[in-house]
């Protein structure tokens, strides 16, 4: 554990104040920026002058601040190419923590050590609208990481993130430093939610946390964008769901253009009191101040919570898949959750003539429609015959995750394809899936991916014996994936959705009399043998060879059961789900006969 994190469990953190709004206050001149080319560009006074930045710092420490965080909000490459200095974000962000990592060790004694906090802001950039690949962002914050950090920062902030992600693009190339440098430094991510009530590119707070909370990152939070005050429910949402601390760093209000400034009208007193209500009513762990907090306005909020200790928060985290917009739970109430499955190019031919065609915008109205056939989440298969998939998830995918707002499941056995859907998903998608028929190798491919873009993963209880048909088998090689992906991958054991896969009831085959009996055991037993995990079915297998009446029949009745006996999600075309009280007695008693291996045999006189 780090001194940070140990401090952080021991008292209330105080971050420092807007490091613009004072170096506006000082009247630097075009010649301290270095000349007219970069008068603005904050993150080079590191170099043209170096005290701006210490006089920042000194005063914030000198206010009491816990945390100073460095002048590098800007100082990816993305950024300073619009200066010309691209080629210098190593040295601008390895300069930027060095100076407060001086600073802070002149304010620094054992009762009240200081902490250097790396900024790293969303650049000017937006991935989900195409500005930017993911590729490109992700090396451009592992080359600030690398500064920021053998500059002597403690920790890293990736903040003001207005595209969700764009925050994965940084935490994926924050871990690859990390990975390769073979160090560790605790994280904190901040979103920024704007006056409308989400985020810029319309993400709620609650899509936002269920998109971060699989990573490793140790505080999530939000700052800027407005007050305190217009921050309160989304607080809220955060101290109630989160199971990390929480970071708030408001402005001081709403800013206002007077005069061609931006002008911040809340007081210090005033700012302080509703973030002392963050931290004594809602349990906030770390405080401080965004765009047009002052010296003044630390050392008010220093001077009231700086010396509590974290409040007990109690919080209940619901398990859950995100699009760029919303969340939705991997269990709900009445279940089950409704995958759509028309999105598929094994499954409909409608997708795979538009496919064919290329014809995107049907192949978008196929998943908004989804949505109006009561679909939960969108299965997006794109694997067919003679066209290049990954180049076809890709065209997909990247038109799904800003115009389509259901999460996403990718439907691919190919690792660069369901890499390539990742880069482009801004929520949290589904992969499915993984099985163990070719032994661990190709699992332990796709379960990394998970890992790496915060994945949830369906799992087929198949081994290297093939299908498991029994209750006792599929168990067993649910146990090996369990093992694998949250023993090995450290994924949480509610990202783990098992498909206890069933076979058709209608081959007349004896070996297959007792498949829906033995799927629905299997159910009831891998929810109570490993907590946490979800379920999940193809639910037409359960009839396939019949007709389409007597399967639609077929399928609600048996979907009945296993909700019953604990499914959680279906993959279902959601328009042919029948409710039971539409199934008329006679059907819904010959379906339940055939699901539980009770039909009888009448001998035919002779």
């Amino acid at each position: 554990m780090t001194p940070f994190v140990q401090r952080l469990r021991e008292k209330i953190i105080v971050f420092d104040g807007a490091t613009g709004t004072h170096l506006q206050g000082q009247l630097l001149t075009e010649d301290d920026f270095g000349g007219e080319h970069l008068n603005g560009c904050n993150e080079y006074l590191v170099i043209s002058k170096p005290s701006a930045v210490e006089n920042v710092h000194r005063d914030y420490l000198e206010a009491g601040c816990d945390v100073i965080e460095t002048d590098s909000f800007g100082s990816t490459s993305i950024v300073l190419a619009e200066y010309g200095l691209a080629d210098r974000a190593y040295e601008l962000s390895y300069l930027s923590a060095q100076i407060a990592r001086r600073v802070a060790a002149d304010f620094s004694t054992p009762s009240h050590p200081r902490y250097v906090a790396g900024s790293m802001g969303p650049t000017t950039k937006l991935p989900s609208l195409g500005h930017i690949t993911f590729r490109d962002m992700a090396a451009a914050y592992r080359v600030q990481a690398q500064g920021l950090v053998e500059g002597g920062a403690d920790l890293l902030c990736v903040e003001t993130c207005q595209d969700v992600l764009q925050a994965k693009a940084a935490l994926f190339g924050i871990y690859r430093y990390f990975e390769e440098a073979r160090v560790r430094v605790p994280l904190i991510v901040s979103v920024t939610v704007e006056s409308m009530g989400t985020m810029l590119l319309g993400t709620e707070i609650g899509a936002a946390l269920v998109a971060l909370e699989p990573y490793d990152v140790d505080v999530i939070g939000m700052n800027c964008a407005t007050g305190p005050q217009e921050m309160s429910d989304h607080v809220r949402v955060l101290a109630s769901s989160s199971p990390k601390p929480i970071f708030v760093m408001p402005n001081a209000g709403i800013p206002e253009n007077i005069g061609g400034h931006a002008h911040y009208k809340l007081g210090p007193e005033e700012f302080a009191k509703t973030l002392t209500h963050f931290v004594v009513d809602l349990g906030v762990s770390v405080v401080g101040g965004c765009c047009g907090t002052t010296q003044e306005h630390l050392r008010q909020l220093v001077a009231s919570v700086g010396a509590m200790a974290p409040r007990e928060r109690s919080w209940d985290f619901v398990p859950s898949a995100a699009s760029l917009y919303q969340a939705v739970p991997f269990h709900i109430d009445p279940p089950p959750v409704l995958v759509g499955e028309r999105t598929n190019a094994n499954g409909s031919k409608l997708f795979r003539d538009l496919l064919a065609r290329e014809d995107w915008e049907g192949i978008v109205a196929m998943g908004k429609e989804a949505s109006r056939e009561g679909a939960h989440m969108v299965d997006v298969c794109a694997a067919f015959v003679g066209r290049d998939e990954l180049r076809d998830m890709h065209e997909i995918i990247f038109r799904f995750n800003t115009q389509v707002t259901l999460p996403i499941v990718i439907d691919s056995t190919e690792p660069p394809v369901i890499e390539e859907a990742l880069q482009l998903i801004g929520g949290k998608a589904v992969i499915n899936s993984i099985n163990l028929e070719d032994g661990i190798g190709r699992a332990e491919v796709i379960l990394r991916l998970c890992k790496n873009y915060g994945a949830a993963v369906i799992a087929l209880t198949i081994d290297e014996q093939g299908m498991a048909k029994t209750a006792d088998k599929k168990l067993e090689v649910a146990r090996r994936m369990f093992d694998l992906a949250v023993g090995k991958f450290g994924m949480h054991p509610h990202d783990l959705i098992f498909d206890m896969l069933t076979f058709t009831l209608g081959s007349g085959d004896d070996e297959f009399r007792r498949a829906g009996m033995e799927t629905l055991d299997a159910i009831r037993r891998v929810k109570k043998e490993l907590p946490g995990v979800k379920t999940l079915l193809g639910v037409s297998n359960i009839s396939f060879g019949l007709s389409p009446h007597v399967r639609h029949v077929l399928n609600s009745v048996f979907l009945h059961y296993a909700i019953e006996a604990g499914l959680d999600m279906a993959i279902v075309h959601a328009g042919k789900i029948m409710p039971l009280y539409k199934v008329d007695e006679r059907g819904r008693e010959l379906c339940r006969q055939l699901i539980f291996d009770e039909r009888r045999f009448e001998e035919v006189p002779a």
